[in-house]
């Protein structure tokens, strides 16, 4: 597999009347998303900091112990988050607002993955909206446990002229527990950690509170959260169907990722099975898994 962010293609864009959107084959990864007036509302990738964009996070979520995926009495290498966004996709269909990329198993992936899979990843502007639709689709002839997770990397600051202190999310329902800690090797630990919001609702940001990795809200209460400053444009990112929330970045870079994750980091010392590990799903038989999430520019 070539390296992850790869930029040897070429990049498909889509159009509405209020965004433009331009996805890699490599990874089917949204690499820009601009306003009407061509301001950028994602990550400058600088390298100095962080060169993913918005890699989508499969089969795993977050670290395994030890690296190595454990599962019907087998024992897999696999990097964080998964082959996918190191993967290139195939085109399956593209228009004026919409494109679609599909990644199936391979003997490479079955290497890691010992699965029949295909991951499809459907993206469409409809004026100020970008929706991204997953679905993850069994194609072999056992039940396929899997996890899943979207890691959008947005402007910190967005381009509307405020200041990165003064950007806030915003969470659309109250969550009033403790967050996951993460250990040293990305595990999530048994501690947990206060909540930074304010009233259960809002995170002031502020690069301190990255000192120590991502946050993680397990479970989210929300189902959406609204990111920006009080004055100008701001992004509301819904994730209907995903449990779990990480919002990450590196201190001093210029993105802040809204992680909506139905999925998870091992426990810190896992050695137990793929299939039992909290935030794992099972595909049946000739079914399908759908996960969705939409970014809204909002005047």
């Amino acid at each position: 597999m070539a390296e992850p962010h790869d930029t040897r293609h070429d990049m498909v864009r889509i159009r509405s009347d209020a965004l433009t959107a331009a996805i890699n084959p490599f990874g089917a990864e949204l690499s820009h998303l601009e306003d009407a007036d061509g301001r950028e509302l994602m990550t400058n990738a600088d390298p100095a900091f962080w060169t993913g964009r918005a890699p989508l996070l499969f089969p795993i979520v977050g670290a395994l112990n030890d690296d190595t995926l454990r599962v019907d009495g087998g024992a897999y290498r696999m990097g964080k988050h998964g082959f996918a966004r190191k993967s290139l996709f195939e085109m399956v269909e593209t228009g004026d607002s919409h494109a679609v990329f599909a990644l199936e198993d391979s003997e490479q992936t079955r290497a890691q993955y010992p699965f029949a899979f295909r991951l499809e990843a459907a993206f469409r502007l409809t004026g100020a909206t970008l929706a991204i639709d997953i679905t993850i689709a069994n194609r072999g002839d056992v039940t396929m446990p899997a996890s899943f997770g979207f890691h959008p990397a947005l402007a910190w600051p967005l381009p509307f002229g405020a200041a990165k202190e003064a950007h806030r999310i915003t969470f659309a329902a109250q969550e009033p527990g403790a967050l996951k800690a993460i250990a040293a090797d990305g595990t999530i630990a048994a501690a947990t950690v206060p909540s930074p919001l304010q009233d259960g609702y809002v995170l002031a940001l502020h690069d301190d509170l990255f000192a120590h990795d991502a946050l993680v809200w397990d479970p989210v209460h929300a189902q959406s959260v609204t990111y920006g400053a009080d004055t100008g444009p701001r992004l509301q990112v819904a994730f209907p169907d995903t449990p779990r929330l990480g919002i990450w970045t590196k201190p001093g870079a210029r993105y802040v990722c809204i992680e909506p994750w139905h999925g998870i980091a091992d426990p810190e010392g896992y050695t137990g099975d793929f299939r039992d590990k909290p935030g794992v799903f099972e595909v049946p038989v000739g079914g399908a898994k759908h996960i969705g999430m939409s970014i809204t520019l909002a005047g």
